[in-house]
């Protein structure tokens, strides 16, 4: 599914000159021609990057990613925007994986707002114990049920201003169920998003919330739900924080931190991850 941003600078507007792309910059971005592949012979050392030469990068990586992860979703399962708030508020300081363990039963038992109000605590640690964190989590679910119940008739609002007033639930959990459950457009950033365009160079910001807007400003923002999901792919499946995948990366031509990992294509084929892993190869010619 998806993540999202409700308020980060649109792209494709500049009324004051604020160096953002207009319209006609971002139509002339070389966004149309096909994704290529070629492998640096070195570490790429680019000349000072101008503000449209980095929209254009920024643009151009994002079309490859389009290639490298069609079909790139949020991995934590869920069918309503309830499911989806409790499943990211337990996945704090857990995987994805650990908390779709998890799910299948509590969802059985707590099916609405009403039921996490009421819960016994003890009950409801046990059934998210395996999360981590149980005490403080079993916390924000209860409190989030009586707030749901007494402050909006029991349903998940959809807007980020009344969804950061609830327990448990910030901004980047607040951007994850506009995008995921209410088609919001926008930006999130988790390790994973920051990391990664502050290693691509798109921007040195490392406060989150600079972050989205400052990506905001680089990617339309018809795409910001679909581009948080493909950066994250990419950066657990191929650009991984110790040691990227550098030599069997799809996007390396474009990536000035290039070299940070293995460039020797074999090598760095063993550390690419995931259900993707033989298509990422096949689009570096491995």
């Amino acid at each position: 599914m998806r993540v999202t941003e409700t308020n980060a600078a649109v792209s494709g507007a500049d009324p004051d000159n604020s160096g953002v792309p207009t319209a006609a910059d971002a139509a002339s971005a070389d966004v149309s021609d096909a994704p290529r592949f070629s492998r640096p012979g070195k570490a790429n050392k680019r000349a000072k990057e101008t503000r449209i030469g980095l929209v254009r990068r920024a643009r151009r990586m994002y079309r490859d990613m389009t290639v490298e992860f069609p079909g790139a979703h949020c991995e934590l399962d869920f069918t309503t925007p309830l499911e989806l708030a409790v499943a990211t508020i337990l996945s704090a300081q857990c995987t994805d994986v650990r908390v779709n363990m998890t799910t299948p039963a509590l969802f059985a038992k707590y099916r609405g707002a009403a039921d996490y109000a009421q819960a016994n605590r003890a009950e409801l640690e046990e059934y998210i114990r395996a999360t981590g964190f149980y005490r403080n989590k079993a916390n924000s679910l209860i409190g989030l049920g009586q707030e749901l119940v007494e402050r909006f008739d029991g349903e998940l609002p959809g807007t980020l201003e009344e969804l950061v007033t609830l327990p448990g639930i910030g901004r980047k959990t607040a951007n994850v169920i506009l995008g995921n459950a209410f088609g919001v457009p926008g930006i999130t950033v988790d390790t994973h998003f920051g990391r990664l365009v502050r290693r691509w160079k798109w921007t040195a910001e490392e406060d989150p919330v600079k972050v989205e807007h400052a990506i905001g400003e680089l990617i339309e923002r018809k795409d910001w739900t679909m581009l948080s999901h493909r950066v994250i792919f990419h950066g657990r499946r191929v650009c991984h924080a110790r040691k990227p995948a550098c030599g069997a990366c799809f996007l390396a031509n474009e990536c000035p931190s290039y070299g940070e990992g293995p460039t020797d294509p074999t090598e760095a084929a063993k550390l690419v991850k995931g259900p993707e892993t033989e298509h990422l190869l096949e689009l570096v010619g491995l």
